[in-house]
Parts: structure tokens; sequence; C-alpha cells
């Protein structure tokens, strides 16, 4: 064989960036055996030893192992099985880093203590259907009695958190924060209080989501008022009021009340119910997780109108 067409170790150590040790160690081992020696026993590779060590180098930084890189020089296995097992493992430790990540960086910001880390550790770490066990104690629980009643089906939707295969960091970090309002005893409470007494001023055979209407109503009419600077107790209050508890008085089926004190307490106690503010950091991390647009917070909205009721009602 022609010596020009060989190269010493030296050579393939600046070519490749390997180390002479590492060139002689995958000789050695028989990962990449030399391709001649010297009448002095020195090693000569040709250019296809060369291709081979660029290959093993490629390999190891991509993480493979030593055993199956010879496999894969061997042809014992085909280099495309190799990379797509390889590439299923490190997708797992993608998302197990990812979980790592979103927990700290909750920690951190949080300021959390050893016992509030160990907690969202394990809701981080949760399997797909420990999580559905999760959400679906919270749903009976806020809508304990309630699991008949028409709306039940599209209320548990618009609060059902999925979270996806491959969630972004920012999804696992909402998920932590809203498993934890999902064990909250006191929201488990507020909103099935709010679910019930929601539930009782619906026809029986009414499917649609009474929070959500009013929501929709509260915003539409509220908004432009907040926007001018309306005062709740002000005169120009006054029709924003009176369409509020027409829209209200009409779900009820009792049109004739809307203008009645006990309907305008009624509602005022209804906004109050819903400007809960955790239930506003609910539906928060809920977008987050679902890939929703982010819902502007529907408070300041709920506190004008709640004013402008009462501010209309004999004082108690």
């Amino acid at each position: 064989m022609n010596d020009e067409t060989l190269y010493s170790i030296g050579d393939l150590a600046r070519q490749t960036g390997l180390t002479v040790k590492a060139i002689r160690f995958y000789a050695d081992t028989g990962i990449v055996p030399p391709t001649d020696r010297t009448p002095g026993g020195y090693r000569r590779y040709d250019a296809d030893a060369l291709a081979r060590l660029h290959l093993v180098r490629t390999l190891r930084e991509l993480g493979i192992d030593l055993p199956t890189i010879r496999k894969v020089m061997d042809r014992e296995v085909s280099l495309a099985d190799v990379a797509a097992t390889h590439a299923e493992a490190l997708d797992v430790q993608i998302r197990v880093l990812r979980q790592r990540r979103a927990v700290l960086t909750a920690v951190a910001r949080r300021g959390a203590t050893a016992q509030e880390t160990d907690l969202m550790h394990e809701l981080a770490r949760l399997s797909e259907a420990e999580r559905q066990n999760l959400i679906d104690d919270f749903l009976d629980v806020v809508f304990d009695g309630l699991h008949d009643h028409p709306m039940f089906a599209a209320a548990t939707r618009s609060l059902t958190p999925e979270l996806p295969d491959d969630p972004a960091p920012e999804q696992i970090e909402a998920w932590v924060e809203l498993a934890e309002l999902l064990q909250d005893d006191g929201f488990r409470a507020s909103l099935h209080g709010m679910a019930k007494d929601l539930a009782d001023d619906r026809a029986p055979d009414d499917t649609t989501g009474l929070p959500r209407i009013l929501a929709e109503a509260v915003r539409a009419q509220v908004t432009p008022a907040l926007e001018a600077g309306v005062d709740p107790d002000s005169p120009g209050a006054e029709p924003i009021v009176t369409a509020l508890a027409a829209h209200y008085a009409c779900i009820l089926g009792s049109p004739h009340l809307s203008d009645s004190d006990d309907l305008y307490l009624r509602l005022a106690a209804r906004l109050d119910q819903m400007n809960d503010p955790r239930r506003d950091q609910y539906l928060t991390l809920l977008a987050v997780i679902n890939g929703w647009p982010a819902p502007e917070s529907l408070a300041p909205a709920l506190i004008w109108s709640t004013a402008a009721l009462r501010a209309r009602t004999p004082q108690q």
C-alpha cells in the first residue's frame, strides 16, 4: 500500500480533534483498528479509518456509549436504529430536565421552604393517570350534587386542565401551581358554593354556563364605564345597572323582577362569589396549561358592579 495515502496517529489527531491517546484506545479496542503498520511498528490509517474516527467522535459527543458504537462499526446494528433509540431516550431526559427546571424556577421565585419544594417536585412528577385523578377529585367536590344538572358537562370542560405530552417549562410550572389550587379546601368550598347557587338560578333544562354568561354581560356592560371613569354610585351608572339587572332577571325567568331590591342584592351576591382572586389565578394558569389566550381579569368590573348594585338598595 502506498504510504502517501496513509495517515499517522498525529495526522488523525490534528484532523479529528481527538487526542493521540483516544485514537490508540479506539485502535486497541478494535473500534477503529489501524489500516497498516510501518516496518518500525508505527500505526497508519487510511481515509476510511479517518471517516470512522470522525463518526466515533460524533457519536460520543451525542452521548452514545462505546459498546453501541462498536456494534455500529461492526454493522451489527444500523446507525439509523441507534439514532432513533437514543433520540427517544433524550426525549425522556429533556422532559425530566424541564420538570426539574420548572420546579427550581418556582422554588426560587416563591422562596419556597423545603416542605413546599418537596410538594412541588412530587406534583411535577405525577403521571397522566395521577394528574387526572387529582382533577377528577377536585371537580367531584366542586360539583357535588350537581352531576345530573345539564350545565355540569360544559362547566367541567371549561375547568379541566390538559397538560400536553411534551409541555413547555411554563406549562409545567403552571401545572404545579394549579395542582396546589386543586387541593385547596377553601377554594374547593368557594367554587362549590358558587356552582350550587348558580345552578339554582338556572332553569332545569338550561345547559349554558351561568358564570360565563354573567362574566360576558358584566365585561360588555361595565368595561366601557370603567374606561370612561364612571363612578358606580353616580347617575351615569344607572343604565348599566338596569341592563345588568334585566339580563339577570331574564336568566332567572323572572323579567318582571328586574328592578327589585331583592334581585339587585341577589345579583351582587353572585358577582361577589365570582370575585375570588383564586378563581382568576385558576383561569390564568388553566389558559397557560391548555394553550388558550390569557384571560383578562374580571375583578375590576365585578367590584364596580357590586358597588353599583348595592348603592341602589336599602342599607341592611
